[in-house]
């Protein structure tokens, strides 16, 4: 026998199927589903896509070795030949921008992901413990956060040496304490929860209770939080590099071209335009990447 179907049964069937989606959805879910309504978001993130792309085919995508010396073709402008131009040693300013998005993007990200690790486990330590344990870690961030993250930076790189391990390491000090104070907000946030009070009811151990119930519902704000650390250490890094504190030449960081320009900054303009268009335009898409991260994972805050 058919199964007849009424406009009721119809609106009945759609509604149920309405609910169990909802049901079957997830919060993570959700907040994909809301930041890909937002344009100016996923434009951040496919340039940030492009971005990776090229630092990843960086030697497939320069038409040039970025490290090669051509003294018949200094400071030419920019042509078919050369896209950006070159610099004062006849180096094609376009093949060096394009591994410099493999040296900022890669070094960025190793710097924010210790700074991370490392502020962001004092965080939890302060902000789920609290007491005097609390007072003295933010007492000891208040320290080092009332100096200026470059001159922080800048004073580590003096001790440590030139090198990408020694950037890295003052990049991370230098982040370290606004990170940890973003994580203890955001676990002192999660901590006066119900269903926290309520584990701590049952016997759930400390361990227990931070890894599997405090991080987890504080990974949407700090993946916010990294995305924003990106940009930030992509601006402190070049502008190391900028007042020559940061890499050696000739290692092509973005701001270390700036560096090689600044030179010729009336005769050549091209050799820190280009460089710093592309520390503008990678900045300003993790910017726009972690806003729209920062309305899906939490719409109160919009």
């Amino acid at each position: 026998m058919a199964k007849m179907h009424t406009p009721a049964m119809e609106k009945l069937e759609k509604k149920n199927a309405r609910r169990k989606k909802t049901v079957n959805s997830t919060p993570l879910y959700e907040s994909w589903k809301r930041f890909k309504r937002n344009p100016t978001a996923l434009m951040g993130l496919a340039v940030v896509v492009i971005l990776v792309l090229v630092a990843i085919l960086a030697p497939l995508l320069a038409p040039y070795d970025y490290q090669v010396q051509d003294y018949m073709a200094m400071l030419q402008k920019p042509s078919a030949k050369h896209l950006f131009g070159t610099d004062n040693f006849g180096r094609d300013i376009f093949s060096r921008c394009i591994y410099g998005a493999r040296y900022s993007l890669l070094i960025a990200f190793f710097c924010t992901l210790a700074a991370m690790f490392s502020g962001g486990l004092l965080g939890i330590i302060a902000g789920y413990f609290g007491g005097k344990i609390d007072t003295v870690i933010m007492r000891i961030m208040d320290i080092f956060q009332s100096i200026p993250m470059i001159m922080m930076a800048m004073c580590i790189v003096a001790v440590l040496g030139n090198g990408i391990p020694q950037l890295v390491s003052a990049i991370m000090f230098a982040s370290m304490p606004t990170m940890a104070r973003n994580n203890r907000a955001a676990i002192l946030r999660v901590r006066g929860s119900d269903y926290i009070e309520s584990s701590e009811a049952i016997g759930v151990g400390r361990l227990e209770m931070i890894v599997k119930h405090m991080i987890p519902n504080t990974v949407g704000i700090m993946v916010i939080y990294f995305v924003g650390f990106l940009a930030a250490s992509i601006m402190l890094m070049s502008s190391m590099s900028y007042i020559g504190v940061g890499l050696a030449a000739p290692t092509p960081e973005w701001g270390l071209i700036l560096n090689d320009g600044k030179a010729y900054m009336t005769t050549a303009p091209y050799m820190m335009i280009f460089p710093a268009l592309m520390i503008m335009i990678t900045c300003f898409a993790f910017n726009l990447m972690g806003d729209g991260l920062r309305d899906a994972f939490d719409p109160k805050m919009k």
